[in-house]
């Protein structure tokens, strides 16, 4: 019997691509295609695991299921960072430049 791909196995594996991806525009697209990942790479994993000998493919949903969690883990550190610099220079000084200037060599001279 001839195997088949697992279903969404390359849809598990680019998520996980750009869930690493996402994590720069502000985390929130990371966090997105992160969680999209892991899900659906789940999902494949157990129907893998219920009959291995009919399905080939697991190695991407292997590498997707692991680039969504580091892509989550990024995306979320990335956020979290994003919130305290903008609580430590405030949402008026990042629409002026020279205010978001001024802000910035006050925290270096501290």
């Amino acid at each position: 019997m001839e195997k088949q791909m697992l279903p969404n196995a390359t849809l598990a594996l680019v998520m996980g691509i750009l869930s690493i991806v996402g994590c720069c525009c502000y985390g929130v697209p990371g966090v997105i295609f992160g969680i999209v990942a892991i899900i659906i790479s789940l999902k494949a994993e157990k129907l893998y695991k219920q009959d291995p000998e009919s399905y080939s493919g697991y190695g991407n949903v292997k590498a997707g299921k692991i680039m969504g969690i580091i892509g989550l883990i990024l995306s979320v550190l990335f956020a979290a960072y994003m919130a305290w610099f903008i609580g430590q220079v405030g949402w008026e000084a990042l629409q002026d430049p020279e205010q978001l200037m001024k802000r910035m060599e006050e925290m270096q001279n501290q």
